[in-house]
């Protein structure tokens, strides 16, 4: 009996305990903030965590009388709840309870590039890339448990060839090409498991890969090489079933893209019916001609045919409202043709993909990803991820992007995926935005014009939902520059599918955000920059001195500057 009455007493205290707290004002700093000052009294699923572990009768007792224990989490010291608001203020009075937060919805996240251009859409449909080659052709692919998974259960890297002058590897030496190999097509199995709550996983994790190396292990290399890479990558094409084409390298424009080399292999490539996706160039800091960034997209992304694209940062997260342009992305309109680029964006600043023991490692050991970042615990001998910035990553996504798109509707034209792509980009951007490089001091402005993000930002969703069909040319437009207004207006190719339609008209396919005034004109007189310096003092439409003595170029490396690496951080 003195026992049942103990038991009777600690139930008494119990009781009075929840009466005083109901009346009290609930201790917010116990409460998440989604569980302050609830508008709604509708009961809510919560993880209470004790100071200790309790005693499963007296959490038994009290939550009895606040709400309904589902279960215990010894782990946390808490439990698994639903509460009503009075619940709630209950459990913040309570001086046992460390925290209440609500049970919240956990999946396997994904880095920020899937999300940003919604990718999961396209999985969830079957949609991966499978039965699709994409040729990379660049400083080779190394070995990754995340580019296996082909036939047979062997790597889906299915051809391999060294272009390189002096050296017999097809294997990476660089790291830049396995880096962008993983965001096209890794699958993640090195993240994927019971130990890991974050998958590292490229676009179109289930195609295949022709490893074509043409630069060496500093990252340089020639046009001759990258030329020979294209030119095997289209007579594998049958073989293969190659589609796609990734260039994420690049030179100065130094000619009209009719006579230079390189775009004559990549329209080749065009002709050949593969898609073919360079990026824009990591030059969009150059203040050197006094042009702001602009002018300075590098071959092959001058050519119209290709799909050039710039680079945008996913800010750390998965939604793409508050992602904004890199300072570094280059920006159009190409010298000598002034051609309309890049034609569309896509994340590309900070993204972790493989990792190879190439040079980058080397020099950059702090770029490894953390192991902490994406697995529960263990360690490995080296982590198999690796951070990277530029308009290459970019250019890998879109090209895995592509690869889901033609296994999903494998009739489209090169032409008719690059029309796709641009009419269905996510359009909505600020004005302008600005980043200050924590190292230098130096800020840097961007105008979300046309030269900037061309079409807008990669939605690979929208463009699978679409059914649109382009029936010409999709050849970028070129800008001309009206001395005497100060504007600049789209000149389009008669073969071109842009045109006055709603479905393929100026505004459809670029928006009306990159446009200044009613009457189409891409950049109104004073517009954006007062003092019209950028456009009147010819540094993009007159001597087309953009590149100076080439002294941004070095020694003709893939991007020649270290925060193409650091990115904007």
């Amino acid at each position: 009996m003195p026992q049942i009455n103990r038991k009777r007493s600690a139930l008494l205290s119990v009781a009075l305990l929840l009466v005083s707290s109901v009346l009290a004002v609930a201790d917010d700093s116990k409460l998440a903030p989604e569980l302050r000052n609830r508008s709604s009294n509708s009961p809510v699923q919560v993880i209470v965590q004790y100071s200790q572990q309790p005693s499963c009768g007296l959490v038994g007792c009290l939550l009895n009388l606040v709400g309904n224990v589902l279960s215990s989490l010894p782990l946390v010291n808490g439990v698994v709840s639903v509460v009503d608001n009075s619940g709630l203020a209950t459990l913040a009075n309570d001086p046992n309870v460390l925290y209440v937060s609500p049970d919240r919805p956990v999946s396997m996240l994904l880095s920020n590039a899937a999300p940003a251009i919604n990718a999961p859409t396209a999985w969830q449909k079957g949609y991966t890339g499978s039965g699709i080659s994409v040729a990379v052709v660049d400083s080779g692919i190394g070995s990754s448990l995340d580019l296996d998974g082909g036939a047979h259960g062997g790597s889906r890297v299915v051809y391999s060839q060294n272009f390189v002058s002096g050296s017999n590897t097809t294997t990476d030496q660089y790291g830049h090409g396995t880096h962008v190999a993983g965001l096209v097509a890794g699958n993640g199995a090195s993240s994927t498991g019971p130990n890991y709550f974050r998958t590292e996983k490229g676009i179109a994790p289930s195609a295949s890969l022709v490893n074509l190396r043409v630069l060496d292990a500093n990252g340089g290399g020639t046009d001759s090489a990258v030329i020979a890479g294209i030119a095997e990558a289209i007579a594998l094409k049958s073989k293969y079933n190659i589609r796609v084409l990734n260039l994420s390298l690049g030179r100065p424009v130094m000619e009209s893209y009719k006579l230079d080399p390189l775009c004559q292999a990549v329209e080749s490539a065009w002709r050949a019916g593969i898609v073919v996706v360079v990026a824009a160039g990591n030059n969009g800091r150059d203040n050197s001609a006094n042009n702001d960034g602009y002018g300075t997209i590098t071959s092959p992304g001058n050519d119209p045919y290709v799909i050039t694209v710039g680079a945008m940062r996913p800010m750390d997260t998965p939604e793409r409202e508050d992602d904004l342009i890199a300072t570094y992305s280059s920006k159009g309109p190409t010298t000598y043709d002034h051609i309309v680029k890049p034609d569309i964006v896509a994340p590309g600043n900070l993204l972790d993909s493989l990792a190879t023991n190439g040079t980058l490692e080397s020099e950059y050991p702090a770029n490894d990803v953390p192991f902490s970042y994406y697995q529960y615990s263990g360690t490995s001998a080296a982590s198999p991820y690796f951070t990277l910035s530029g308009t290459s990553m970019a250019a890998g996504i879109v090209s895995g992007a592509v690869a889901d798109l033609l296994q999903a509707q494998p009739k489209l034209t090169p032409d008719q995926v690059k029309a796709r792509l641009m009419e269905t980009a996510y359009k909505t951007f600020p004005r302008s935005s600005s980043y200050t490089d924590p190292d230098t001091g130096i800020t840097y402005v961007d105008q979300y014009d046309i030269f900037t993000v061309g079409a807008g930002y990669l939605d690979l969703a929208a463009a699978l939902a679409s059914n649109a069909v382009a029936s010409g040319t999709a050849m970028s437009p070129t800008a001309q520059y009206d001395a005497k207004s100060g504007n600049v207006y789209l000149a389009k190719d008669p073969s071109a599918v842009w045109g006055s339609n709603a479905v393929w008209g100026s505004n459809a396919v670029w928006g009306s955000s990159v446009f200044v005034n009613p009457n189409s004109a891409v950049w109104g007189s004073n517009a954006v920059w007062g003092s019209n310096a950028v456009w009147g003092s010819n540094a993009v439409w007159g001597s087309n001195a953009v590149w100076g003595s080439n002294a941004v170029w070095g020694s003709n490396a893939v991007w020649g500057s270290s925060f193409a690496v650091a990115g904007d951080k």
